[in-house]
């Protein structure tokens, strides 16, 4: 399991514990990244790890992307913004998808972040 995803599992346990509430990691998940705040820092962090080429990371921004889009609006609305096919974005987006640069660029402005280089 890749950083990103066992940071925030950590997390998610721990409330759970405290709240006892019976929340699966991934909702949980959903609900934190409609937050854009947490959305961009999940982002981020899945960004890093393809840069420092951890393991299982040639998908995790793929992923990481697709769980924001979910959260945040939905395929359809985002597909539409980007000016996207909505089949075609699924696919892009699947555990095996390899989106092309300039779909990626279309999807992050159509949630309404920007990409910087520090």
């Amino acid at each position: 399991m890749n950083k990103c995803w066992s940071f925030y599992e950590k997390i998610i346990n721990e409330k759970r514990r405290q709240m006892n509430e019976p929340k699966t990691f991934e909702e949980w998940l959903s609900e934190n990244l409609k937050n854009r705040e947490e959305a961009i820092a999940y982002l981020n962090a899945a960004i890093e790890e393809l840069i420092d080429e951890a393991p299982d990371s040639k998908h995790a921004f793929t992923i990481a992307l697709r769980q924001v889009i979910q959260a945040q609006s939905g395929i359809a609305e985002i597909a539409e913004k980007a000016r996207l096919g909505r089949e075609s974005l699924y696919k892009t987006l699947a555990k095996t998808g390899n989106p092309k640069w300039n779909t990626v660029i279309a999807l992050i402005t159509a949630l309404g972040f920007k990409i910087r280089v520090e």
